[in-house]
């Protein structure tokens, strides 16, 4: 990728990190602020479009490009700080508390958008918008749940290995791929991980989650109620089948 194509995704035109604004927007928040987050990400996320091209947005890659700068950027708790913020649990009770967290953070999300589209429904200015709010909430669940898919690796003694970028993509694909990452995946081997049939997956991932996040679209507050359901969802079976497979793994060492 070259030109405007490769540093569209870093930066919009007034030169905001994407990355960091869609770190931001996946953490802990209310749904005043999570409106306000995310309508700061749909905003850069117009400009990084524009740059970017239709082929790269209708395909899916400009999404990919966005999500795999962001994901090492999302700060990772490893399973001494874990057990230090939730004293007196056993690591299968963090695992619940960190699944059922993760979920209400995506139904939120999830409702924030709602809610944005409910209260400018009647502009015709939101149907241009919806797309664009539609990747700023897609992207903001993805970073919530590859935290969610770290910290449980982190949590039952599976991290990757490798740099805080390889790291950062290992937990990416394990998401890309809705199971865990192999043992002590990182490093050289990540190059494998990373390669062109893994980048397809990634797009289709998130086109398909794209997809699912369309209901927040709905008029009035029926995109609201039905995006929160459809993230909190989606986010308790992910989370629930990492920890059974990590706590599978864990039994057997």
């Amino acid at each position: 990728m070259t030109g405007n194509q490769q540093e569209a995704p870093r930066s919009s035109a007034r030169g905001e990190d994407l990355g960091e604004l869609v770190v931001h927007a996946s953490g802990t928040a209310g749904q005043v602020e999570r409106v306000q987050q995310l309508g700061g990400l749909a905003s850069a996320l117009a400009k990084s479009a524009k740059l970017a091209g239709i082929g790269a947005v209708a395909g899916g890659r400009w999404l990919a490009e966005v999500l795999l700068e962001s994901a090492p950027r999302i700060p990772i708790r490893d399973a001494a700080l874990l057990r230090t913020h939730h004293p007196d649990r056993t690591d299968d009770e963090i695992a619940e508390v960190l699944v059922r967290n993760t979920s209400r953070a995506t139904a939120t999300i999830g409702a924030a958008a709602g809610a944005t589209v409910a209260a400018e429904y009647a502009l015709p200015a939101m149907l241009l918008a919806a797309p664009v709010q539609l990747a700023a909430e897609t992207l903001a669940v993805a970073a919530a749940e590859i935290k969610l898919v770290a910290e449980l690796h982190e949590l039952y003694g599976e991290p990757a290995a490798g740099k805080i970028s390889e790291r950062g993509s290992a937990y990416l694909m394990s998401w890309v791929r809705q199971r865990a990452i192999e043992p002590a995946v990182g490093g050289p081997r990540l190059a494998l991980a990373l390669g062109h049939t893994a980048k397809r997956e990634l797009r289709a991932r998130l086109l398909r989650r794209a997809g699912r996040n369309a209901t927040s679209l709905a008029p009035m507050l029926a995109g609201a109620v039905a995006g929160a359901e459809v993230n909190r969802r989606a986010t308790r079976a992910l989370g629930e089948k990492l920890t059974a497979e990590l706590r599978g793994r864990r039994s057997v060492r």
